[in-house]
């Protein structure tokens, strides 16, 4: 089995990716003899997209392909490279002026290296109008420049774009090969590891919450159990408000520490002490920070949302499977008697329809329909007849 060890310093945090990296690599190698333009990275959720596009940068740029150690190397992996631009919106949309703007940037090209390279994370929350003005310049890039977009698939992005990049697939990692990182980087001990890994469904950020935070791994089980509960219409809407509180609360986990912390790097940098009186000619960046975190928290809780729509999808692909008797490995393991029951007492046809139920609710959620709507409609489908 390939894994982490198997790759350069550079490549190590893309797991279970031996073809991606070596396609990558196979650039890198070849640079001088003409490179692509431009890449589209794709991937589910949680398999490396934007890892894969620093450590491609990072290799590029660097003198020895990639050794992870020189200053170029670390400058990349630390986001402070002058030739490398990360566009990481933490709005539920890229606007078409941060399109322009990074569009405008990549006319400078690189000031350090060879190469001027431009990175999308979350290239598929671009807007077709913000599209467009990327089509652009993908269609007469300036010399030197290297676009790297980052999407879960390729039909997230216009098929005009697809036609104008170099297409680097990545896959979900398997359950063993996370609980081996979470084992030998984290210290996380191998059962809760495997049980993480299972239930995270390849995605190592999660994996890796889940490991570290008993409160989430509280509210995802709550959110599985309250499902296979629901028995009525006012018990379902019931469970719908409380998902939604569920999604606040691990949101909020998620972004408070992260937001008290740049508030307080935001104060020492004015030089105001904490508990300090602000003076009137800095509350605009105080207010353009407060403004930023809004914008992100507001992503945070749709990407909560969908968080329990894809836990919700495991546990009825589980019902499923032991409907079928498929010999596949079940994500959630520990509610094992829970899902027999629901599967002797339901049929695969009643499973099937509550997933495409599920499909249809993240559709929604991402085309911005509200979402206790959203949660309630769901809900109310997945209620057990007694």
């Amino acid at each position: 089995m390939n894994t982490v060890l198997d790759f350069e310093p550079i490549w190590s945090e893309l797991l279970g990716q031996p073809e991606a990296v070596s396609q990558l690599r196979q650039a890198v190698a070849n640079k001088d003899a003409g490179l692509q333009h431009a890449w589209l990275l794709t991937g589910p959720p949680g398999s490396g997209r934007s890892n894969a596009a620093t450590a491609f940068a990072a290799a590029l740029l660097c003198e020895k392909a990639g050794c992870g150690q020189c200053k170029s190397c670390r400058m990349v992996s630390s986001g402070s490279h002058p030739d490398v631009s990360v566009l990481a919106t933490e709005k539920v949309i890229i606007s078409i002026e941060e399109i322009r703007q990074l569009v405008a940037a990549s006319h400078f090209g690189g000031s350090v290296g060879k190469y001027q390279i431009m990175i999308i994370e979350d290239a598929d929350r671009m807007t077709e109008r913000s599209s467009n003005v990327l089509l652009k310049a993908l269609e007469e890039p300036p010399a030197g420049t290297i676009w790297l977009l980052c999407a879960p698939s390729e039909a997230d992005m216009l098929a005009t774009i697809r036609s104008r990049v170099r297409r680097v697939a990545l896959k979900q990692p398997s359950t063993e090969t996370v609980a081996d990182l979470l084992v030998a980087r984290d210290g996380i001990e191998r059962s809760l590891a495997m049980q993480v890994a299972a239930e995270a469904q390849g995605h190592i950020g999660m994996a890796l919450r889940l490991a570290t935070s008993s409160d989430a791994r509280a509210r995802r089980k709550e959110t599985l159990v309250s499902a296979m509960q629901i028995d009525s219409i006012p018990k379902a809407m019931a469970t719908a408000e409380r998902w939604l509180e569920l999604a606040k609360k691990d949101a909020e986990a998620i972004t408070q520490e992260r937001d008290d912390q740049e508030r307080a790097d935001l104060l020492s940098t004015l030089g105001i002490p904490e508990g300090g009186t602000i003076p009137p000619g800095l509350r605009a960046d105080i207010k353009a920070l407060e403004e930023a975190q809004k914008r992100r928290a507001t992503r945070s809780l749709r990407d909560g949302i969908d968080r329990i729509l894809v836990d919700l999808m495991s546990l009825y692909r589980d019902v499923l499977t032991i409907q079928l008797a498929a010999e596949s490995e079940l994500v959630n393991q520990d509610l094992k008697s829970q899902l027999d029951e629901m599967a002797s007492s339901t049929r695969s046809t009643e499973t099937i329809s509550k997933l495409e139920a599920m499909a249809l609710a993240r559709v929604r959620i991402g085309a911005n329909v509200r979402d206790l709507m959203v949660l309630e409609s769901l809900a109310i489908q997945l209620r057990r007849k007694v």
